[in-house]
């Protein structure tokens, strides 16, 4: 199934115009876009004349992190990239993957904050700004407008479900994706003078075989929540930053419904979609290591432990110290996070239902434990 990217433009203009009566701000946002990208393309030439050493060679050992959106993998994600494990790709690094323009935007970065997309993003769930490290399913938005984030945010108001379009069972782009992905990982290598990259990608969820196959020395920690937290909180943060942007809340309850029904699909098909693969042997499971939510929060200290074994990453002393200090925060966190079903027309027996494999493969069994 080929879908061009003239027609994924041309549907999500139509649908953000048809669904918000907003006709010209998307024609400037694609004009920006286009001179982004005109300029990333030239920043990218250079980069092969001028660091064509860090850029022309294999990623080795990354570390990725999986799992569906709101699951606990922003926390997990930043917490192995700050304490030096590896690299992570900030949000801007994605929007300017070129060696020469990085070194040439840095010193404006604090001018960029105050006009970046990252002021539509709600922060009840983590704060997000160009400087923070974020997933990389953003960096195939930016460079492809293709995905799951065109899917969730835009391709979910078409009146024509356009879930195949993303759907990599039907039109798989993973080797297109992941050679993008890899030339931006190792461009990020090279400016942060690592030689290893910790990456996070929900998408990976329905895809992972994929991945393993093309770099076979990947470690992989997919992280399971329960789906009555999980689904609910995933449908906060993406309509918190529609409600932001378009007024979300003040749409009629048919356009609402119709919304979260479709991606309310697309999140609970990232679950199954990755418990099909696990169970069906698909994936290689000496390079997946299932963490349970409930541990991140519980058992913090012992979990990292069994982290940094499977990763292969041989823990400082100052690194062990602050696992135990963040261990004690994570037991006394309490989130004060509430998420009303009904107010996504969801129950509590749907969710229970959609994901019963989920529960008991992941939530029920011991690798839950």
């Amino acid at each position: 199934m080929q879908i061009s990217t003239y027609k994924r433009i041309t549907r999500a203009y139509l649908t953000v115009g048809t669904t918000f009566g907003t006709w010209f701000s998307p024609i400037i946002t694609g004009v920006l876009i286009t001179i982004l990208r005109l300029i990333v393309g030239v920043g990218r030439i250079l980069d092969r004349i001028f660091f064509s050493n860090a850029i022309n060679k294999k990623l080795k050992n990354p570390i990725m992190i999986v799992g569906n959106p709101r699951s606990g993998t922003t926390f997990l994600h930043r917490y192995l990239v700050k304490n030096g494990i590896g690299v992570g790709s900030q949000l801007w690094q994605m929007l300017y993957p070129s060696i020469l323009l990085q070194k040439l935007i840095k010193p404006f970065l604090p001018f960029l904050e105050k006009v970046s997309p990252t002021r539509h993003h709600s922060t009840a769930a983590h704060k997000t700004s160009l400087q923070s490290v974020e997933t990389d399913d953003v960096a195939i938005f930016f460079r492809f407008m293709d995905g799951f984030f065109l899917y969730g945010f835009i391709l979910s108001w078409a009146e024509e479900n356009l879930f195949s379009w993303v759907d990599p069972l039907v039109r798989d782009t993973a080797d297109r994706d992941y050679k993008w992905l890899e030339s931006i990982w190792l461009r990020n290598q090279f400016m942060a003078g690592s030689d290893r990259t910790v990456g996070k990608l929900f998408s990976l969820s329905s895809n992972l075989p994929k991945f393993l196959e093309r770099f076979p020395d990947s470690k992989i920690l997919y992280i399971s929540r329960d789906p009555l937290a999980v689904i609910p909180s995933g449908l906060s943060l993406v309509t918190g930053v529609l409600d932001k942007r378009f007024g979300f809340w003040n749409l009629s309850e048919e356009k609402r419904s119709h919304f979260i029904n479709r991606l309310y699909y697309g999140l609970v098909q990232l679950l199954l979609r990755f418990h099909s693969d696990w169970t069906s042997g698909k994936i290689d499971k000496t390079k997946v290591m299932i963490v349970p939510f409930d541990r991140m929060m519980g058992d913090f200290d012992n979990l990292m432990q069994e982290i940094l074994e499977f990763t292969e990453h041989s823990p400082s002393v100052e690194l062990k110290k602050d696992i135990l200090a963040t261990a004690e925060k994570q037991r006394q966190f309490k989130s004060e996070h509430k998420y009303d079903l009904e107010k996504f027309g969801l129950t509590e027996q749907q969710i229970k239902e959609d994901c019963a494999v989920i529960y008991e493969t992941f939530i029920n069994s011991e690798n839950s434990i």
